[in-house]
C-alpha cells in the first residue's frame, strides 16, 4: 500500500458514518476496523442499533462523541447532511431487507455509500437500487471482500492476460459447518434472528449469506457471467425452515460450463471458499483458507505456487499487499483493501479527478443487480425442478 492518497487529495480522511453493526455483530465491528486499517477514514457518527439504547450505548462504547449518536436513520442523514464538517459517507451493514432503504436514503442526502451483501433481497428493489446510483453519479460500494484477496486480484489479472486462454470449466464451492447442528437452531414458533426469517434475511439464508459471495468470486476472477443455471436449493438438515444448501449446473456467456455448490451444513468445516478455473492454456486453484496461495497449473509445464509479492506478481495483485513476501494476510486486509479501494475512489469524485483504474476493481451496484439476479435464478430453477433458468 502508498501513502495515504485520500489525504494527498483531499487534505483529510473521509468522514463515515454507520448504520447498524452494534452489541454482538462480528459484521459490524469488521467494517469498522477495515475503514481504519488503512486510515482513509475517520468513524464520525452512527446509528448502531434499532434499539434507541443500544444504539447510544453502542456509540459511546466505539468512541462516537454524544451529539452524533443517533437513534434514527433518518435523524443521522439529516444532521450529517447539515453541517459542514458532516459525514462525507455512509456504511451499512444491517439485516437484509434495510439495505434498500437505507441505501437509497444515503444516496438522496448525497452521500457516498458502502454496503454489505446482499445488496438487497428482491430483484425489483435491486434494479431500482442500481438505477438510484447510476442516476446519482455517487459511488456506490458493496463489501464482497474475498475480492480483495491479494492472490484473488492476482488470479483476476492472470486471467485478464491470456495466461489461461480461452475459460472452459469453472468449479466454484463455499461450504461451512456452522449450521450443521440443529440442536441449536432457534424455535420456528418463536422470535427468530433475521437471518432466519425469510422477511428480513431473504429467500434463501444460504444463497444470501455465502451463496452470493461464490458467485461474485466467479464473476470477478473469470470476467465472464452466468447466463443458465440448473439448480436445487433446500435443506439438508431435517425439520429446518430456511435453505442452508444450494448447487447448480452453470453455463456462462462463452460457452463455458461450470459447478456451484455451498452449503453451511457441512459438519466439521469452518470456512472453506474454492475455486478451480481452467482454459485452454491451464488452470487456476484458489482456497481461502489458505489464502496467500494460488495454484497454476500451465498446460505441459509443472505446476507453479503463486504468493503475495513473489515473481510474476501483478500490480492489481501488488497493491493489495501491505507487508513483504512471506508474511500472511487474510480476512481482515481482504475487507480493508475494498474499503481503501472504494475511498480513493470517492475522493476522486469528490475533487473531480480522475481515480487510479486500479482501484475501481471493488464490487459496486451492477454487481449487487446480478448477485440478486442469481439468487433469483437459483430459487427459480429448483422450484421447477431444476429446470434451465437464464439469470438475465
Amino acid at each position: 500500500m502508498s501513502l495515504n492518497p485520500v489525504i494527498s487529495i483531499l487534505g483529510r480522511r473521509l468522514r463515515l458514518a454507520v448504520i447498524g453493526g452494534g452489541p454482538g455483530s462480528f459484521i459490524g465491528a469488521m467494517h469498522r476496523q477495515a475503514a481504519r486499517l488503512d486510515d482513509r477514514y475517520e468513524l464520525v457518527s452512527g446509528v448502531l442499533s434499532s434499539n434507541p439504547e443500544r444504539s447510544i450505548q453502542a456509540g459511546k462504547e466505539i468512541g462516537l462523541p454524544v451529539d452524533r449518536i443517533h437513534t434514527s436513520v433518518i435523524e443521522m442523514l439529516d444532521g450529517e447532511a447539515a453541517r459542514s464538517d458532516g459525514a462525507d459517507v455512509v456504511a451499512i451493514m444491517t439485516p437484509n431487507d434495510s439495505h434498500f432503504e437505507y441505501a437509497v436514503a444515503a444516496l438522496e442526502h448525497g452521500f457516498d455509500v458502502i454496503c454489505d451483501k446482499p445488496m438487497t433481497n428482491t430483484v425489483e428493489e435491486a434494479e431500482a437500487l442500481h438505477q438510484k446510483v447510476q442516476e446519482s453519479g455517487l459511488i456506490f460500494c458493496l463489501t464482497h471482500n474475498y475480492t480483495g484477496y491479494p492472490m484473488v486480484r492476482q488470479a483476476k489479472a492472470m486471467v485478464e492476460d491470456g495466461q489461461l486462454g480461452y475459460i472452459r470449466l469453472v468449479q466454484v464451492e463455499y461450504v461451512q459447518g456452522g449450521k450443521a447442528d440443529a440442536t441449536k437452531d432457534p424455535d420456528p414458533s418463536g422470535d427468530l434472528p433475521w437471518r432466519y426469517s425469510i422477511a428480513k434475511g431473504g429467500p434463501s439464508l444460504v444463497m444470501g449469506d455465502i451463496g452470493t459471495h461464490a458467485h461474485n468470486l466467479v464473476r470477478f476472477i473469470t470476467g465472464l457471467e452466468v447466463s443458465e443455471v440448473a439448480a436445487e436449493a433446500g435443506t439438508i438438515v431435517p425439520g429446518r425452515v430456511i435453505q442452508d444448501y444450494a448447487g447448480a449446473l452453470l453455463r456462462f456467456e462463452n460457452g463455458a460450463r461450470g459447478n456451484f455448490w455451498v452449503t453451511q451444513a457441512a459438519a466439521g468445516v469452518e470456512n472453506c471458499l474454492r475455486i478451480r478455473v481452467s482454459g485452454t492454456k491451464g488452470t487456476l486453484e484458489w482456497m481461502q483458507e489458505v489464502p496467500q496461495q494460488l495454484t497454476f497449473k500451465p498446460l505441459g509445464a509443472p505446476s507453479q505456487n503463486r504468493t503475495p509479492n513473489g515473481p510474476g506478481t501483478y500490480p492489481l495483485s501488488a497493491r493489495s499487499s501491505r507487508i513483504v513476501a512471506g508474511h500472511p494476510e487474510g480476512f481482515h486486509e481482504g475487507f480493508a483493501n475494498i474499503y481503501a479501494d472504494a475511498a480513493e475512489a470517492i475522493a476522486a469524485r469528490r475533487s473531480g479527478k480522475k481515480a487510479d483504474p486500479l482501484v475501481l476493481y471493488f464490487p459496486n451496484s451492477l454487481d449487487g443487480l446480478l448477485g440478486v439476479r442469481f439468487v433469483n435464478s437459483v430459487i427459480a430453477s429448483s422450484n421447477a425442478n431444476s429446470k434451465w433458468v437464464s439469470c438475465d
